[in-house]
């Protein structure tokens, strides 16, 4: 082999070895970019279920009180850790009765109410529960960014006619 030929040769394991490397690196940074963005999504989830477990522990703290007597805007500070910090604030907006109807002798879970359970003057109300959450730290850092999860419930109360006057705007 001549030697001008032999000195053309040399440099191209060089060539061929700086594209492999430069190959391999953006694999390498694919595969980063991937995992993060898997890391991302997996938060994102865990949030929204946290979020949805707040909201119906707020929800069910608003329908263990008595609502329908003063319906208000109510703000739950939620533990789900219990480990003494704020995890979730939700908010509560005001609860509404949308549909109220004469109540029916039997119930439709088929209870049977007792007989002064059913008169005419008794009312089966439902209410829409509006429930919005945020991560406690979002709120106090003023992080606009931070996802927020809106959980709407419905409930059914049996109300007297005076309450139903009073609290539903049919």
């Amino acid at each position: 082999m001549s030697p001008a030929l032999r000195n053309r040769e040399r440099g191209a394991a060089l060539v061929v070895s700086i594209i492999m490397l430069v190959l391999l690196t953006l694999v390498v940074i694919t595969a980063l970019n991937i995992g993060s963005s898997n890391f991302r999504a997996v938060g994102n989830t865990q949030f929204r279920d946290e979020a949805i477990a707040a909201a119906d522990f707020a929800v069910q703290q608003v329908l263990s009180s008595n609502f329908t007597a003063n319906p208000q805007t109510e703000e739950v500070n939620v533990d789900l850790d219990d480990d003494g910090t704020v995890d979730y604030l939700v908010n509560v907006a005001v609860p509404r009765c949308i549909f109220a109807s004469l109540a029916e002798e039997t119930d439709p879970s088929g209870f049977k109410f007792p007989a002064e359970g059913a008169v005419a003057s008794t009312w089966d109300t439902v209410w829409e529960l509006d429930a919005t959450v945020a991560e406690a730290g979002s709120i106090a850092n003023d992080n606009a960014g931070e996802a927020a999860v809106r959980v709407r419930s419905g409930v059914r109360v049996r109300l007297d006619q005076n309450q139903v006057e009073a609290v539903c705007d049919d």
